[in-house]
């Protein structure tokens, strides 16, 4: 329902006035005052989206009375009344954003006329700002899929030269040259927490978070300046933390990954903040990678560190012989250096713990690597040590063996029909009950591409498609194939194809340039 004031001075014009509009417009609320003063105060509640203003009234003008009603409501447009023609009125009006004038007196379809063109000119805003809203919430939404997926991709190796730059533009989070990870592992029955997790890390400071998936959270963080590395991580740990809305704080814990200068290196980071969290039994629930006891270094040759992340890379490339191998060696290298069974025992521990770890990332749950009785000798150690590895490697068999051989391909499918929705590689997950990580790695071991490379290539075939049709605007097209930033739509476009849309279609429908 519109509302709509009349302000004049003479009552027999309000009457005339208001005759004429609810005879036309029978659905308009109309209010009515006799000077400026009253106005004001008649639209401070009533908030009219159409005011008739007389310019020429006692105490208050009507141009004084549009401009104090604009401050308070920009919204509201105004149609001036007058019997004075004189130009300096009109400019003065015209500055004031009046969108019309009536001159006194005025016939009915004079009258009409202009109301209806003002009235169709609100519908026609208010219609604009309702797409803008919609737009700007599903871009909204867009963008925290965009940001799990731009984790995923750089923390886990699958990154895409043509898209990750869009997409870290796209996200328009205040970025610094320093960056590190911190890993959160959450107690079981944690979905609920998420969200929760993910308002807190925004509340502390610049950082994307990364999808949930088993019970961990990958987060990188921006280094924030003016405040030292370990204060800004303990802070974002300690309101993570707080999340848990008890004192126990049984299953928690966050790993803290080194500082690094670039978002090539931040797998790196990723894998130590990882490693941090080897020990949840620890009674402050976060720990630094930096602040884990250096003491192989009395063991001349051997880096425990430089090997972890080697092993990070052997189990996520399924590379179980060559896994198998390391192990054998490192413990024949103790045992050559003398160093005790127990101490050569829970190194290997802590090497089959980061296996068990990064298989739980792509959806494999194995058991707990334990020795099941006292191994009272190097033999035994390596029979037993292969026993675990080969379980671990029998689970991570089972798991991929119940997965259809045709699965990868429902996912094109999927991917295919749904292009043009909002579609996650979370979401893909979710729908086919695998992890995002595997899903990714399926992509790129048979497809040979990232699962955003195809999804992308999917879009922009469809707009290639779309744009032989003239009456489509590159508007429609960019919203109709799945993208909701035609900035972005046009990078990527451009990147992939050497021209822009706008170029693009005029070759293809042989326009000349």
């Amino acid at each position: 329902m519109k509302r709509l004031l009349i302000v004049d001075d003479e009552q027999i014009v309000r009457e005339g006035l208001r005759a004429i509009l609810l005879n036309n417009f029978p659905e308009i609320k109309i209010e009515e005052a006799k000077n400026g003063k009253m106005a004001l105060e008649i639209a401070e509640s009533f908030r009219p989206d159409l005011v008739l203003m007389d310019i020429k009234m006692p105490g208050m003008s009507g141009l004084e009375t549009i401009e104090t009603m604009s401050e308070a409501n920009p919204n509201t447009k105004f149609i001036m009344i007058t019997a004075y023609a004189e130009f300096d009125y009109a400019k003065s009006a015209i500055k004031l954003g009046v969108k019309d004038y009536l001159l006194k007196p005025s016939k009915a379809n004079e009258v009409v006329q202009t109301v209806s063109k003002l009235f169709n000119q609100i519908d026609e805003e208010e219609k604009s700002q309702q797409e803008s809203l919609l737009q700007q919430n599903v871009l909204k939404k867009a963008l925290t899929i965009v940001e799990t997926d731009v984790v995923t991709q750089l923390l886990f190796d699958h990154v895409h030269e043509i898209h990750l730059d869009e997409l870290v533009g796209l996200l328009h989070t205040p970025m610094t040259s320093e960056k590190f990870v911190m890993s959160v592992v959450l107690p079981h029955d944690n979905g609920s927490l998420y969200a929760d997790i993910k308002q807190r890390a925004r509340k502390i400071g610049s950082a994307w978070v990364g999808t949930l998936y088993g019970r961990q959270i990958p987060i990188i963080v921006f280094r924030q300046q003016g405040q030292s590395f370990r204060n800004q991580a303990i802070t974002l740990a300690r309101e993570i933390l707080s999340v848990a809305k008890t004192d126990d704080k049984t299953g928690w814990f966050i790993g803290i990954g080194n500082v690094c200068n670039s978002l090539e290196k931040i797998r790196l980071s990723y894998q130590e903040s990882l490693i941090a969290t080897k020990d949840s039994t620890l009674p402050v629930k976060y720990r630094f990678y930096s602040d884990i006891p250096m003491d192989n270094k009395r063991i001349d040759g051997f880096n425990s560190k430089k090997l972890e992340n080697k092993f990070f890379d052997l189990i996520r490339n399924g590379q179980w012989q060559e896994i198998m191998k390391e192990v054998s060696e490192l413990i024949e290298f103790f045992e050559k250096k003398g160093v005790s069974l127990i101490e050569t025992q829970q190194r290997v521990l802590e090497l089959l713990w980061i296996a068990s770890r990064v298989l739980n990332e792509i959806g494999v749950e194995p058991d707990t690597p334990l020795y099941s009785f006292l191994i009272k000798d190097f033999r035994q150690l390596r029979t037993e040590t292969n026993h675990l590895l080969n379980q671990m490697w029998q689970s991570c068999i089972e798991y991929q063996n119940q997965v259809e051989d045709d699965t990868i391909k429902q996912i094109k499918q999927y991917i295919v029909e749904h292009s043009h929705k909002e579609i996650s590689l979370d979401g893909i997950a979710q729908i086919f009950e695998l992890s995002p990580i595997y899903i990714s790695k399926l992509f790129k071991e048979q497809l040979g591409v990232n699962y955003i490379a195809f999804l992308t290539e999917c879009r922009l075939e469809k707009a290639r498609k779309l744009m032989l049709n003239p009456e489509k605007s590159l508007k429609e097209i960019t919203f109709e194939v799945g993208y909701q930033d035609p900035n972005y739509f046009s990078k990527v476009f451009r990147k992939m194809y050497g021209a822009s849309p706008t170029e693009y279609r005029k070759s293809l429908l042989g326009v000349k340039a």
